[in-house]
């Protein structure tokens, strides 16, 4: 089963290799969508694909890089738009 997820992570999540390490591991998932800095500090993730490999994505947010502090996730299931590839934007 295919789904779309809408991630929010807040913490120390930038300049920490957060969407690289994001980037990777989707990649690695066959996984689709983007991820990116948001002004007010937070990343913004829209990733989309089969529902266990996006189980293990969402898990990894939790911890995120070595560097990262997590402090928490927000998501939301949003409809798939059944792209290809996943970006850093």
């Amino acid at each position: 089963m295919r789904k779309r997820v809408k991630i929010r992570v807040f913490g120390r999540v930038q300049g920490v290799f957060f969407r690289t390490n994001a980037k990777t591991l989707a990649q690695e998932l066959a996984l689709s969508g983007w991820v990116r800095n948001k002004p007010d500090g937070s990343v913004g993730i829209e990733v989309e694909g089969d529902v266990t490999a996006l189980s293990q994505f969402f898990d990894w947010c939790k911890q995120g890089t070595r560097y990262a502090k997590v402090e928490r996730i927000e998501s939301q299931e949003i409809p798939c738009e059944y792209s290809k590839d996943f970006c850093i934007l």
